[in-house]
């Protein structure tokens, strides 16, 4: 059945009062949060038009926000609390760390416990920690230019990679902006990236190895052979798009042919996709892999991995990696407790089991009403993504992008106790605290939704 968009558009406007009427405390919260908190909130990303929604606390699967309106929540941190919110074996592991002190700006224990732990998982060597994402992916970028000599990097057109200069460019652009299929525009995200670095960063799409080695080809006549491509193994800001059969073989292989460091951000994949993160789902070793988010069980940490080669030389001090808070105490005994006692083989069978029954009721539901998308997901990880056709990259994202319902279905969501990421399309992370009726009543929250807009 076709979509009522004029129906889509009585909705937006009905749920958005809605949300509005039961959210007056945040609306409160906001107008004395934002004389000295700019906007109100600590990052861009906590925005939602006209307030925001503040969270007040959390247990297992369920947040409840400052109006004491409860939330399954499937944001879940940005993807970071796939442990479930005020999880016991974290606390305890907190509790047992405070008495000894929480920070020393020196190594302890646990950093190398960890650092096993991750070598084990990854099949990848050698480890440092950082503090966040973004730190995560600029020191792995740095390490890359120091290894190889070269500057240039490559990233994948649409990929967030962080907040760092290098990698604030070719995000979140209009279809008529990104340029050429063979020489995508490079482009600012944002002021005060200097256009300087925006040149020394190209993109490519995802989903083209033909494409990605023509580039690297073309960089090299130019005298700017690029250094690394950093990529996430499966583009996550997009809902959910996974690799088509041989692209991370083909772009392992071209990497590797033409010395360009391979670099999986795994920030948002790593122990989401698996306990070895997309690395081991899809059986591609990189050169360097990142991690933050579900790292630290609720606590800002990140880390950086890499081989033997590319690591020695942070290991002879060509390249400083350094930072005061890098592997701190609190956070390297969460992220032990996290890897030994919460993300065990069981917890991985429960998130596919719960995984399977969430897309496979959503795609029932699209298939029952005709509507043109599809449920798609991996491991934590998934979403329905309204597309008459198949999303394999940027462009074909851009291009078929259904704003309203997609805006639509957050506001929907909400109204009906189900928290999703705050005004942006972005996928769903289950955690281990969710359970089958927790999926069941997102299927029924997104069945009522359907016929609803085809109605």
């Amino acid at each position: 059945m076709p979509i009522n968009y004029d129906r889509v558009a009585e909705l937006i406007a009905s749920e958005e009062a809605r949300l509005d009427a039961s959210t007056q405390a945040s609306k409160a919260m906001y107008e004395k949060a934002r004389t000295h908190l700019v906007n109100g909130v600590a990052s861009a990303y906590q925005l939602r038009d006209p307030w925001p929604i503040y969270i007040d606390r959390g247990r297992g699967a369920t947040i409840i926000d400052v109006d004491q309106n409860e939330y399954i929540d499937f944001h879940n941190g940005y993807g970071s609390m796939i442990q479930g919110h005020a999880n016991p074996i974290i606390g305890e592991a907190v509790a047992a760390r405070y008495p000894l002190g929480t920070h020393f700006g020196m190594a302890t224990e646990d950093s190398a416990v960890v650092a096993g732990l991750l070598a084990e998982r990854w099949g990848i060597p050698r480890w440092r920690f950082v503090n966040s994402g973004s730190e995560a992916t600029m020191n792995a970028i740095r390490i890359a230019r120091g290894y190889t000599g070269r500057d240039t990097v490559m990233k994948i057109f649409g990929s967030y990679h962080g907040h760092h200069d290098t990698v604030m460019v070719s995000i979140g652009e209009d279809y008529d902006r990104i340029g050429p299929r063979e020489h995508p525009a490079s482009l600012a995200y944002g002021g005060g990236v200097p256009q300087a670095t925006v040149d020394m960063t190209i993109p490519v799409h995802f989903n083209d190895a033909e494409n990605l080695e023509r580039r690297i080809v073309e960089l090299d006549g130019e005298g700017r052979k690029p250094a690394c491509l950093i990529m996430e193994a499966a583009m996550m800001n997009l809902g959910v798009v996974l690799p088509e059969p041989g692209y991370l073989e083909a772009v392992r292989e071209i990497t590797a042919r033409h010395g360009v460091v391979l670099i999986f951000d795994e920030v948002k994949t790593g122990l989401t996709l698996a306990a070895g993160g997309a690395t081991e789902r899809f059986g591609v070793m990189p050169d360097m892999v990142t991690l933050a988010k579900t790292l630290g069980g609720g606590l800002p940490t990140g880390a950086v991995g890499g081989s033997e080669e590319v690591m020695s030389v942070v290991e002879d001090h060509t390249v400083n990696q350094v930072g005061t808070y890098s592997g701190n105490p609190l956070a390297m005994a969460t992220a032990r407790a996290s890897l030994e006692k919460v993300l065990t083989p069981e917890a991985y069978q429960h998130l596919e089991h719960l995984e399977d029954r969430i897309v496979t009721g959503c795609q029932e539901v699209i298939d029952s009403y005709g509507l043109p998308g599809y449920a798609i997901g991996a491991g934590a990880k998934g979403c329905v993504t309204f597309s008459p056709r198949k999303v394999i990259d940027y462009p074909t994202y851009k291009q078929y992008q259904d704003r309203p319902v997609t805006q639509l279905a957050w506001l929907w969501n909400m109204n009906r106790g189900i928290y999703m990421t705050p005004g942006r399309e972005e996928e769903w992370t289950l955690s281990v605290t969710h359970t089958d009726a927790d999926m069941d009543r997102y299927v029924s929250a997104f069945a009522e939704l359907a016929a609803a807009i085809t109605n």
